[in-house]
């Protein structure tokens, strides 16, 4: 692990990280690192070659009369903790580094920053409601420093928890608006044993303290329940949050509001999903935390490595279970089609996404399990062109453009929103669909993998293959898979892993059917399968 204090230092060394063609992950943290920051460096590190993580205590975001000066820092400690993590760089400015010494009008001063009315800003929107009316000039500060260290950094992929909800949906709006090229991605909020979200402030409180804050998950469990009973109205919601935390003398409630995850404009009844948030008082400590309340049909998300059997088993989940099989493989397909005619060269990344962004991508159920699904773009039917060996032969090339890929996967993720869905792939758990209802990892040994590959190919009328020769072959692909640059192959950390040695398809589907219909509410019988599922 190496440690830098500068931007110059540290772009001297991700210019050589990049010229070994390694991916960069970037975790900001202002230190005093917990389990949630452990997450966060985690799945970095699954998913990039090589994992930055930021040290800043950022002046800015503080505002007067705050913790600035006594917010914990050890940079020693934190250092020592990401490197057992595994991440490869720290990067740890002082204030004047990343913003000089006040040559753009910022001003450094704990807690009282001189703010220059030019650098980046949220919204006004967003700074409406939630933390921000509570914290003036905190979330003004944390954009400006984020974008800063995004533009330095100039990470693949970025990570954020879920806790702090209101940054996360300040940081990807800018993001998108700056045009920062950069895959903005949430983590789970991690929790104590108590249910308390970690925090680096949670070491302020007492052990008394510490078993009075278990109440602010509580309090907004029981408002997840309500929601799963049909409660929508965001009055009642929050009532019964605030009438839970009330019940707890120690607690001094700050908020509680509800409010669109993405764009947190206010909401009086969820029609989708909505943000349910409350920031509460213990003592001196101030804590935060939140839950997301959907109102969707399940998503089911399966991955595995080659020859798990992902595709197949897919689609025959989704037909018994009344879902729509979500062919992610027949969307990159189906755009490489419409690049093809168009004779966009494929090459040229900016004519490419200029081709797919206005064209519009129908998947239809197919009639019966063991046919695709119907593949439409711009009205026409393309199911079997796009299975030509001309896409085949270009459909690599294509979906290995980030853009593109980025853009198939937002448009993936809005068919996940409204859900009912079953879709596969190696990051569709871990990635496309972090909160996905249902999270299967299938998989199989090495040598029941290699007598499936063996059984196909003798069906296909190819000769005999030596299986000893494919168990090679497949453990080879399953190290690329792992170590990918792009979607590498993960199990996420809530999967159930299913191996299927020894158990025939019926039984693979029988068994993910039944732990979707334990876990999860099924669809309703009135929905009809023939409906079309448009973007």
């Amino acid at each position: 692990m190496r440690l830098f204090k500068t931007v110059a230092g540290l772009r001297c060394e991700l210019a050589r990280v990049r010229q070994q063609g390694d991916t960069v992950g970037f975790v900001p943290t202002m230190g005093a690192l917990h389990a949630g920051h452990d997450c966060l460096i985690e799945r970095a590190i699954a998913e990039t070659d090589c994992t930055v993580v930021s040290i800043f205590v950022n002046p800015l975001q503080f505002e007067p009369g705050s913790d600035f000066e006594r917010y914990p820092r050890d940079l020693v400690a934190d250092c020592c903790h990401c490197e057992h993590l595994g991440a490869r760089i720290i990067f740890a400015p002082e204030a004047g580094e990343l913003y000089g010494n006040n040559a753009d009008g910022f001003g450094c001063e704990a807690g009282g920053a001189t703010r220059n009315p030019t650098r980046v800003l949220p919204p006004p929107e967003m700074l409406r409601v939630l933390c921000a009316p509570y914290r003036p000039g905190h979330f003004e500060g944390v954009a400006d420093a984020v974008i800063r260290l995004l533009n330095i950094v100039q990470p693949d992929t970025a990570y954020f928890g879920e806790k702090d909800a209101q940054q996360l949906a300040i940081v990807r709006l800018l993001a998108s608006d700056l045009k920062v090229p950069v895959d903005i991605r949430s983590v789970e909020t991690v929790r104590e044993p108590s249910g308390l979200a970690c925090s680096s402030r949670n070491r302020y409180l007492t052990s008394g303290q510490r078993a009075a804050a278990a109440a602010i998950a509580y309090s907004l469990n029981k408002a997840c329940h309500a929601f799963g009973a049909g409660e929508r109205n965001s009055n009642v919601l929050a009532s019964l949050v605030k009438r839970e935390l009330a019940t707890v003398p120690e607690l001094r409630v700050e908020y509680v509001e509800l409010v669109h995850p993405q764009t947190l404009a206010p909401l009086a009844e969820i029609a989708d999903r909505g943000l349910l948030a409350t920031a509460v008082y213990l003592g001196d400590t101030r804590l935060i935390d939140n839950v997301l309340l959907r109102q969707r049909r399940p998503v089911v998300a399966i991955d595995g490595p080659a020859g798990a059997g992902k595709s197949t088993v897919t689609r025959r989940v989704a037909s018994k279970l009344g879902l729509l099989h979500l062919d992610t493989g027949a969307m990159y397909r189906a755009v490489t089609w419409l690049v093809l005619e168009t004779g966009v060269a494929l090459d040229d990344e900016a004519r490419v996404v200029e081709t797919i962004a206005p064209a519009a991508i129908e998947l239809v159920p197919a009639a019966t399990p063991d046919e695709p699904a119907r593949t439409y773009i711009n009205g026409k039917d393309v199911t079997e062109a796009i299975r030509t060996t001309h896409v085949t032969q270009h459909v690599s090339q294509v979906s290995a453009l980030p853009a593109v890929r980025r853009m198939l996967v937002a448009r993936q993720q809005r068919y996940g929103d409204r859900g009912g869905i079953v879709a596969e792939g190696r990051d569709i758990g871990t990635h496309v669909f972090p909160d996905a209802e249902l999270k299967i990892f299938l998989t199989a040994s090495l040598p029941e993998r290699a007598r499936r590959r063996a059984r196909d190919l003798e069906q296909q009328g190819r000769a005999p293959v030596d299986l000893a020769q494919l168990e090679g072959e497949i453990a080879r692909r399953d190290d690329y898979d792992r170590s990918r640059a792009v979607a590498p192959l993960t199990k996420a950390d809530d999967a159930i892993e299913l191996l299927t040695d020894n158990l025939s398809l019926v039984a693979v589907v029988d068994r993910i059917a039944q732990l979707y219909r334990q876990h999860l509410v099924p669809p309703s019988s009135s929905e009809q399968r023939s409906h079309r599922y448009r973007e």
